[in-house]
């Protein structure tokens, strides 16, 4: 684009400032001169404008579709006129009529920078390469012109992400980001005038949370400190699909309690360490999250990047407050227990995890969500292993959070390593050296017993660390029993310093053999410190007995009935998360999906044991035994009698009267193609999109496509309906030609019909991962917004396709889906 001597004459020229909010054009900068803003701009077509400042005014670009954070998505960017700075605050309406007449939001901000050795001057040479400091966009970027073709007046660039530790699959960043960061507004809220809940900062601050939108996020009550979950010490992986497994951190377990800027950090015995982990909390703070619970681990890393325990210590022995960002703490989230007020601690494991994707799937360093895998245990433990890790954690898939150590959380240890009192030490006869050994003992009955010593693994800061802490500690008397060849030349201590040890195994006489000191461990008290004896793994979840394996379930294809077992055994870690304990009906098809097939809701106890009833009461004021199942168990107890379809209501079987989930089914005509709904399901996305709700998107499996909008409970059913009615209504009159909200056959000729009916009190809709009673035995699949342009049929996964599915599932792009923490809003 030409310079001009005026680089503000082309925005000025094209505004009626007497009619628009805009403001006026006059060149200016601000005090770092390096401010970035990205506005979200309704005009003929949705566009996100990016702008980085240089010499004192706004370049611009108009980003189709918006940014992405995937490395593999280049976007088209138009360059547009320089704006002036005072645009950096823009957020409003401009009147039909004037240039770019339209909603804006202002949906990313923050400050740039060229990397090392380049400069905004390179912008003249057609690219820049730099890195964004934002609320949403961070890392580095590109911007690369095109060569013009012949006749072409506009200056196309491309916007693209630079692979780093920002970049993620997808496009999650424009789907599920769709407020302004100041004030919290949707698209919708903006254009029909809503007041702004704060007043905006001026662009020369620092990026923020946005307080303005605590009504939208981080607001509510701090969650109070609960108990965590502890596990089980076992000798073996535990097998089979029923168990997910997570890396064993070598680190300090913490509890987060967070909403919006207000952090606090809890030890496992709730002490409150949030002064020392002081980058971690502002980090924590700056997601600006709603009050939420979350269980992890806090690590740091040695030399090599692995979890590191003694180089932990070195940080924290500084005290309160000393943390810097050069330590380089990370904190590793692994459970949700509570988020936006709803309790999540009865939901399975699998389900707890989702929602912490969906909660944390903007999170960058150094917050991360552990990764884990369903089944396939032993392979995670050798690496571990191989890799000097301390082992792996496994979780049984369906179980809920139980603040107490249970099975359905167990550990496999690569190398033994336990927590010990320490009872005393012995004085070293070696210059400079504060003691030659420590004694070390466990609560066993009630009494404090010897567990032997150890004099390695100390470093000289850790020896002189420990001699001061333990010479305030000296007592005359022994607080446990020993002989007296062991008692020679110790000094006594009041058993209050708890360390951790790693030893190669116990002796016959109880006490450890070679060990070594790995550091104190300040978020346990002594009297809890007690010896764990390995266990063996929980044993393998019973088989269900498939009768009738052979029996062909789908002519057309020839799946038969254990084809279909097998299947939905492999899948019912992914299943369980929108099925489990959720009330449903079935589709029975017991002689196959060719012969009589028919729908089933209640149960007399025929079905088995794992398939559960909750009473739910009716419309003429009496109540009826529900079906409902919470692991694969009870999912293949029902494929054994019959069942191909599970049909799930929208909310949970402990809360009937709570939706939490509303569902679009688009239906269309006979006369329409698959291209058709698919525009149809992103044109809903978009109109969700303008009124602040994230959408998502799943092949029905059979003609169409539902979409899918997660919900905070706290709405009654009459709500629920009323605003999915209404919603699909005013769709049918803005676009008459591709919507209708009437079931009628007549009314739906050449169009989609939106049915909005499946959101009423006892209405169902087929489960994520389903198979369907349909020729070829297809399922119903989650998928991105971004594949489903690419995707030909609503039919496009079948059962043989459980191992893709599950491969499919573990993608950066599908953590989280069908998981979003956001409440109705008004219609």
């Amino acid at each position: 684009m030409a310079r001009k001597a005026d680089p503000l004459a082309d925005y000025n020229a094209k505004r009626d400032f007497a009619r628009t909010a805009e403001p006026e054009g006059k060149a200016a900068a601000t005090p770092q001169g390096n401010v970035f803003i990205v506005q979200k701009h309704e005009a003929r077509r949705l566009h996100w404008d990016f702008r980085l400042e240089v010499d004192g005014v706004l370049k611009s670009w108009a980003v189709t579709k918006g940014p992405s954070l995937d490395p593999a998505v280049k976007r088209l960017a138009v360059r547009t006129e320089d704006h002036p700075l005072g645009y950096a605050t823009f957020e409003g309406t401009i009147p039909k009529g004037e240039y770019g007449g339209g909603t804006v939001m202002l949906w990313d901000r923050g400050t740039w920078a060229p990397i090392a050795g380049k400069s905004a001057a390179d912008l003249e040479e057609g690219h820049l390469h730099f890195t964004l400091e934002g609320e949403r966009m961070k890392g580095e970027w590109m911007l690369i012109r095109l060569k013009p073709r012949a006749g072409e007046t506009r200056e196309n660039w491309l916007l693209r992400k630079v692979t780093d530790s920002f970049a993620a699959d997808g496009d999650t960043l424009v789907e599920q980001a769709l407020t302004s960061i100041v004030t919290g507004r949707s698209m919708a809220e903006i254009a029909a005038g809503e007041p702004a809940p704060a007043t905006q900062d001026p662009p020369a601050k620092a990026p923020r949370k946005q307080a303005a939108r605590a009504h939208k996020a981080g607001s509510g009550k701090l969650p109070a400190f609960r108990k965590p979950q502890l596990a089980t010490l076992v000798d073996a992986v535990p097998t089979g699909n029923g168990w997910m497994h997570e890396i064993k951190f070598d680190g300090y377990r913490a509890l987060v309690a967070a909403s919006g800027g207000e952090v606090r950090v809890y030890t496992r015995t709730g002490q409150d360490w949030t002064d020392k982990f002081a980058p971690l909390v502002t980090a924590i703070a700056a997601l600006d999250l709603p009050p939420a619970m979350i269980d992890g681990e806090i690590i740091a890393t040695d030399a090599d990047g692995n979890p590191d325990f003694s180089t932990l210590q070195s940080v924290l022995k500084r005290g309160h407050g000393s943390q810097g960002p050069g330590d380089a703490l990370a904190f590793h989230a692994f459970d949700l227990l509570e988020v936006g007020g709803e309790d999540l601690t009865g939901l399975s494991n699998i389900e707890r995890k989702e929602r912490l994707e969906a909660l944390l799937g903007h999170a960058a360093p150094p917050i991360h969500v552990a990764d884990h895998v369903i089944g396939a245990g032993e392979k995670l433990f050798s690496a571990m292993c191989g890799a000097g890790q301390e082992g792996i954690i496994a979780k049984a898939i369906d179980a809920p959070y139980a603040s107490r150590r249970t099975k359905s959380w167990v550990k496999v240890k690569c190398t033994r390593r336990q927590e010990f009192v320490i009872a005393g030490f012995k004085a070293s006869t070696a210059r400079g050296r504060p003691f030659a050994s420590l004694l070390l003992a466990q609560h066993e009955g009630g009494n404090l017993v010897y567990k032997g010593n150890v004099g390695t693994g100390f470093d000289a800061d850790t020896m002189a660390d420990l001699a001061a802490r333990m010479k305030p500690l000296t007592r005359k008397t022994p607080p446990v029993a020993v002989d007296r060849t062991t008692a020679r030349g110790v000094t006594w201590l009041a058993p209050e310093l708890v360390a951790e040890i790693s030893f190669a195994e116990f002796t016959a006489e109880g006490r450890v053999r070679h060990a070594s000191f790995v550091g104190l461990r300040g978020d346990k008290p002594a009297k809890a410190v007690q010896p764990e004896q390995p266990e063996p793994p929980p044993p393998p979840a019973a088989d269900v007995a498939i009768s009738s394996r052979e029996r062909v379930i789908f002519p057309e294809s020839g799946e038969t009935k254990g084809d279909l077992a097998d299947y939905y055994a492999a899948i019912a870690p992914l299943m369980l998360p929108f099925l489990g304990n959720r009330p449903v009906s079935l589709v029975r098809c017991p002689q196959g999906r060719a012969r009589k097939c028919f729908f089933q809701k209640h149960d007399s106890g025929a079905l088995g044991d794992a398939v559960r009833h909750v009473p739910i009461r009716e419309k003429d004021g009496g109540s009826e035994d529900y079906l409902y199942v919470t692991d694969a168990k009870g999912i293949l107890q029902c494929v054994q009698m019959g069942t191909i379809e599970f049909h799930a209501w929208e909310s949970r079987a402990d809360a009937v009267e709570r939706p939490d989930r509303m569902i679009f089914d688009l239906d269309p005509d006979e006369g329409l193609d698959f291209g058709d709904v698919k525009q149809a399901a992103t044109d809903i996305r978009r109109h969700l999109e303008d009124i602040g709700l994230a959408s998502f998107a799943m092949l029905s499996g059979g003609k169409g496509v539902h979409v899918v909008v997660p919900l905070t409970p706290g709405h009654s059913w009459d709500a629920h309906k009323d605003f999915a009615r209404r919603f699909a209504e005013a769709l049918s009159v803005a676009e008459p030609d591709c919507f209708t909200a009437t079931m009628s056959k007549a009314k739906r000729v050449g169009r989609i019909f939106i049915d909005w009916l499946r959101n009423q009190r006892g209405s169902t809709a087929v489960a994520p991962y389903s198979a369907r009673s349909r020729a070829g035995a297809p399922v119903a699949v989650p998928v991105t917004w971004k594949e489903l342009e690419d995707i030909e049929s609503p039919a496009a996964f079948t059962i043989r396709d459980a191992k893709t599915l599950t491969s499919r599932a573990a993608s950066v792009s599908l953590k989280g889906w069908g998981f979003a923490a956001q409440s109705l809003p008004p219609l």
